[in-house]
């Protein structure tokens, strides 16, 4: 392995992270993204690295993973294929019925994202088959070239094929896929039977057409991405791997074939590598600590906290990543297993305003990457949380981006539009920047109750982990919100996602409904045994072939009380017998009173669906842990002493620190600012720091740990 280079890689809406692990050194680097074609900046990147042709680069293989936000750009902006929808007579309005949810109750006219696929393109062809799988109605073989002959008039780009219970008894989709393409071979098509064979129609219809629209796009960048490093010679990488949306990678083809499954892939790569940087670290710690962690050590227990510019993402890993098949992205379902992220649109570049009212509020509005934050000079003149930080002194002019990056922040103009916003809330600029601050914070710190304590968790048992690029900067207030008393903050906070993907193994994974009772399955486990035989099948199939034998398989079943309309997602200990399949069930009414207060032990449980995970072990960094050899204070790293505001009676002096300064062992107490090249970490007063074998900070509060 070590002729091997991992290379992480993150687009972004304004940069694109690179972390990089060659001969047991971590390297991190940011280019400007490309949006009209994101493997231009890759493939800049990466020579700007040094590990391709014409950069210096000597023989090496490189094994990239990359995260991408193709498939997410073109759901937000509508520009995805042109999408048709073949469906069962009488179907065809499925997609935009919908479930008539009102996502703004009190708005008297409300207003929809336009649908993926336009009414003249949603089309109807006649065959059935009933809830059992039988066929009352045969497919009509013979209105297929009409319907190809309609396509192409149309110039589609992409079909959907959607039929009803197709996830009992597929054949009519796979038939008609054979026939359309024994006259169409290069149309894209995303069957629903393959894409998701679960019931609810809206929703495998919705999530079938995700795919369809998004498809064309995914595969040309991939094979695009796949040219530009072919062409670079020697470099040229051993493997290539794309996020999914789960936490795992998958390969190349697959990527491209079922794309509605890395739309989500940037956060699932924050949350895959906060878990990792924790449970390293966690592992390295030495024995004698100046805090006590809450819960075991061997236990994993945190909360995963990511604000960017825009928006802030939350995780809760409860000594593991959880997923949920019940995400929306652009107000549609996607029923693919997700990491189960909650989002806010709070970020750096928030904008604060005076509501009506006379309230401050913050946010979701955001002044983007340009103009950006009045402070950083681009033609911005509105206040946001960047601009407060810089007033309050919690960034520093001369220290952001480490002091090396382009953009220089002007502290003038930063006071200037919080002066505006100050006068119209009778405030000084110092008190209007505490308060913008105190807004952001509150919203941020509901998204953190909504994935905790709303679900029966104690924030309190957890770690903190902050990352991206404004993270560690809110973090210690956060906590204190929160009542969580350490927080972990890693080496590169502001490309954690981009690390996380180095860190993901290769996954697959499949669903097939159930919808048979609890007892029924306690009596004759049958019907699960064939499930769980046929999708085993599936989901060893792709992976790659050589080690198909060393998959992990792992189960889980979505149960729910009978007369329920949704599920919780129980483990199902493997292999199958009479005792896992009776513990899940007991699991199921725990996770149910813990959830929602209450369970019902004497009510009947209905088994809806099954899912069965395929892991396989990647090849990814391990770093090694360097010697503590004695706890000393870091006045090494100090660079200089400034005012910073921590309320609104008046500044305290607090030292500065320079990350790359700091070594293990070292210590030292807030108030205090740590600057580095990818974030700024706050300490407000009564917290303090040390730093581990791995060059993690470690924070924690003493009063809460005495």
């Amino acid at each position: 392995m070590s002729n091997l280079t991992f290379i992480g890689v993150d687009v972004g809406g304004t940069f694109t992270d690179f972390v990089v692990w060659r001969n047991g050194s971590l390297a991190v680097h940011k280019t400007p993204t490309t949006p009209e074609d994101q493997s231009l900046a890759i493939i800049q990147g990466l020579q700007e690295l040094g590990v391709l042709k014409g950069s210096g680069a000597t023989e090496n293989q490189l094994a990239i993973v990359h995260g991408m936000t193709v498939a997410t750009n073109a759901l937000l902006e509508r520009r995805g294929a042109r999408t048709a929808l073949l469906t069962t007579a009488g179907f065809a309005d499925v997609l935009v019925i919908g479930r008539q949810n009102r996502p703004h109750l009190y708005r008297l006219h409300q207003r929809r994202a336009p649908a993926l696929v336009h009414e003249g393109h949603r089309v109807e062809i006649t065959e059935r088959v009933d809830h059992t799988g039988a066929v009352l109605i045969p497919l009509d073989e013979a209105a297929l070239p009409d319907v190809v002959h309609f396509l192409r008039e149309e110039q589609i780009e992409s079909l959907a094929i959607v039929f009803l219970f197709s996830f009992r008894n597929p054949s009519h989709e796979q038939r008609a896929a054979q026939l359309i393409r024994a006259q169409w071979p290069d149309l894209p098509l995303s069957l629903s039977s393959e894409i998701l064979p679960e019931y609810r129609e809206f929703e495998r219809t919705a999530t079938t057409v995700i795919n369809a629209y998004v498809q064309p796009l995914v595969a040309r960048y991939l094979q695009q991405l796949a040219r530009r490093l072919d062409a670079q010679g020697n470099g040229v990488p051993s493997s290539i791997h794309i996020m999914q949306s789960n936490g795992g990678v998958i390969a190349l083809d697959q990527a491209a074939q079922q794309a509605a499954r890395v739309v989500l892939s940037g956060p699932a790569g924050g949350v895959v590598g906060a878990f990792a940087v924790a449970e390293q670290a966690l592992c390295a710690l030495p024995d004698a600590l100046p805090f006590s962690l809450p819960g075991q050590r061997k236990v994993t227990n945190l909360i995963t906290f990511d604000m960017g510019g825009t928006s802030t993402d939350v995780s809760l890993c409860p000594g593991h990543i959880l997923t949920t098949a019940e995400s929306t992205i652009t107000e549609l379902p996607l029923r693919l297993p997700v990491i189960d992220i909650h989002t806010v649109g709070a970020g750096g570049g928030s904008i604060a305003f005076v509501d009506v009212g006379g309230a401050l509020q913050v946010g979701p509005r955001s002044a983007g990457a340009v103009p950006g934050p009045a402070c950083y000079g681009r033609g911005g003149d509105l206040p946001t949380v960047t601009d407060a930080n810089l007033v309050l002194g919690r960034l520093d002019a001369e220290g952001f981006l480490g002091g090396e990056g382009d953009v220089k922040l002007d502290g003038t103009a930063a006071c200037r539009a919080l002066q505006r916003l100050g006068d119209a809330l009778h405030l000084n600029v110092e008190e209007a920047a505490l308060g913008v601050v105190r807004v952001a914070n509150a919203t941020m710190e509901r998204a953190l109750r909504r994935v905790s304590v709303e679900r029966g968790y104690d924030p309190r048992n957890f770690l903190l982990l902050p990352f991206g690029g404004a993270g560690p900067l809110h973090a210690c207030e956060l906590a204190e919100s929160l009542g969580v008393s350490i927080i972990l903050c890693p080496p590169h906070p502001g490309v954690l996602s981009a690390y996380g993907m180095l860190m993901a193994d290769i996954t697959s994974e499949t669903s097939q409904a159930l919808l048979l009772d609890a007892d029924t399955l306690s009596a004759d486990l049958t019907p699960l045994h064939h499930a769980l035989s046929a999708m085993s099948d599936r989901v060893t199939a792709i992976l790659p072939q050589g080690r198909r034998t060393e998959a992990r398989l792992s189960a889980t079943l979505d149960m729910r009380y009978k007369g329920q309309s949704y599920e919780l997602m129980i483990t199902l200990s493997l292999p199958l017998t009479i005792e896992t399949f009776a513990a899940a069930v007991e699991t199921f009414h725990a996770m149910h009173a813990q959830r929602y207060g209450y369970s019902m032990p004497e009510e009947r449980v209905e088994v809806v669906t099954v899912r069965l995970h395929a892991n396989l072990d990647n090849a990814k960094p391990a770093p090694e842990a360097k010697p503590i050899e004695r706890w000393s204070e870091a006045d090494e790293a100090v660079v200089w002493i400034k005012p910073v505001w921590f309320d609104a009676s008046g500044p305290t002096p607090t030292p500065f620190y320079r990350r790359e300064r700091l070594r293990p062992g070292h210590r030292f107490h807030g108030p205090a600012v740590v600057l580095q090249y990818d974030a700024t970490t706050l300490l407000t007063p009564a917290w303090s720091a040390f730093v581990d074998g791995l060059d993690n900070l470690w924070l924690w509060r003493s009063d809460r740990l005495s």
